[in-house]
């Protein structure tokens, strides 16, 4: 008899954890940090506006259209992007993405009017069109599903990071760099802001493999195994071609889904500085380290959340709980606007829900969706799900205009975000990964 050590399938299984682990520290340092940067140069436009609005004399109004502006450029662009990509392979693509949305952060300093302002946002979603759903479908190349949670868990985990790094990086820049150069601080912070992007793209560039078969740095027998858990994993996917994925309800239900946790992602991106500065506090520096109380709480969520996910193989209560913790706190920013401690407390359900609820969503359509109608339905649902990147912006600022509170606009994302958690319920099975009978995640 084998002792359990000695047991060859556990020696295979514990062979496979070493390989996997060896490509989580290849790749997923690189891809975290590439994500931190862009969501860092997608967002930093809301503590911009702290100073630009006064200066370009800009109108909440303009400035939620110009915000929103961004998403309908990356909705156009984002399936021919990532089916782009799926042909001419991650490492070129990905790169070619951050080094142009780089260029256009930077410029984005040197605008004057409404209307360059609208035109430099739309085009640097042209820019970014592609990037996270082509760092989702770059994960399915190497991860099969059951070790895939985990990695985007790590991926998202950029998100919280960029609040805790660049909320005091923002403040920083806007009160240290202000007035240096005959630049005001608002410019100084898109210019800085933009390098790292453009310098994690050449990074990229050098060092992506686009398939396991290019790996180097692995043995025949290491390739094989990783490929063997890859192909056992498309094989139990049903929608394969990209006609699947467009005539599909249970993609579109998920586009909706979707919907309702960015409008919670981009009331918080867009408008936090904002709901902070409405408690009394005025000093972007200081704006920018209170951000980091409910990022750091997120990062932790989203990490604890995600293992349990992993380790239970339960997806759908892993997105409807953190759904509604944040939909709750958005509601307790709204009836708490001007009391600091409440508003605090809500941002910080608001954010470690929606934060932590993102990268469980992703575990929902990546169960299903294989081939060609992976690199479709990935994008697919992300465009879909960002054009709340438009609505949240342009009507929460619309409606400050009209109202002069966030009152309405925080309560109507906490409805979309209640909604999300309801069709999850309603509509996605319990466990998505019963037929895998697969070894322990990484």
């Amino acid at each position: 008899m084998f002792s359990r050590t000695n047991n060859p399938e556990t020696r295979s299984a514990n062979t496979a954890d070493l390989v996997f682990r060896r490509i989580t520290w290849r790749f997923m340092p690189l891809l975290f940090a590439s994500y931190v940067a862009a969501y860092l140069d997608r967002v930093n436009v809301g503590f911009a506006k702290l100073q630009m609005l006064s200066s370009l004399h800009f109108s909440e109004a303009a400035y939620g259209l110009g915000a929103g502006l961004f998403f309908i450029g990356y909705f156009l662009f984002e399936v021919p992007s990532n089916l782009l990509m799926h042909r001419v392979g991650a490492r070129r693509w990905i790169a070619r993405i951050m080094i142009s949305w780089a260029v256009l952060t930077m410029a984005t300093a040197w605008i004057r009017t409404p209307v360059m302002f609208y035109f430099v946002r739309f085009l640097l979603g042209v820019a970014e069109a592609g990037f996270f759903p082509g760092m989702i479908l770059y994960l399915t190349y190497w991860f099969p599903s059951h070790r895939r949670g985990r990695m985007v868990a790590i991926l998202m985990a950029g998100i919280p990071v960029s609040g805790l790094l660049g909320g005091p990086l923002s403040g920083f820049l806007m009160h240290a760099l202000n007035g240096a150069g005959g630049l005001e601080g608002w410019q100084w912070l898109f210019i800085v802001e933009a390098l790292p992007s453009a310098l994690l793209g050449v990074v990229v560039y050098r060092w992506l493999d686009d398939h396991v078969a290019d790996a180097t740095w692995l043995t025949d027998e290491e390739k094989r195994r990783v490929q063997v858990e890859i192909d056992t994993d498309d094989a139990t996917r049903t929608h394969a071609s990209v006609a699947a994925v467009f005539g599909s309800a249970r993609v579109w239900l998920l586009c909706l889904t979707l919907f309702g946790i960015v409008m919670g992602s981009y009331a918080i991106g867009f408008w936090q500085p904002s709901i902070i500065r409405n408690t009394g506090v005025h000093d972007p520096l200081m704006i920018g380290l209170l951000t980091t109380i409910p990022y750091a709480a997120a990062l932790v969520s989203m990490i604890v959340v995600g293992r349990h996910a992993d380790n239970t193989r339960e997806r759908r209560w892993h997105v409807i709980v953190p759904a509604l913790t944040a939909a709750t706190g958005f509601t307790l920013c709204a009836a708490n606007g001007d009391d600091p401690l409440l508003s605090m407390a809500g941002l910080t359900l608001a954010v470690s829900g929606v934060v932590t609820a993102l990268p469980m969503f992703w575990a929902l359509p990546t169960a299903f969706l294989g081939g060609t109608g992976a690199a479709a339905g990935i994008a697919l649902i992300n465009c879909t799900g960002n054009l709340a990147g438009f609505v949240s912006p342009t009507v929460i600022g619309w409606l400050k205009s009209r109202t002069h509170t966030l009152e309405s606009g925080l309560l109507l994302t906490a409805a979309m975000l209640a909604l999300s958690a309801l069709l999850v319920l309603m509509f996605v099975p319990a466990r998505l990964e019963d037929r895998q009978k697969s070894p322990s995640p990484v």
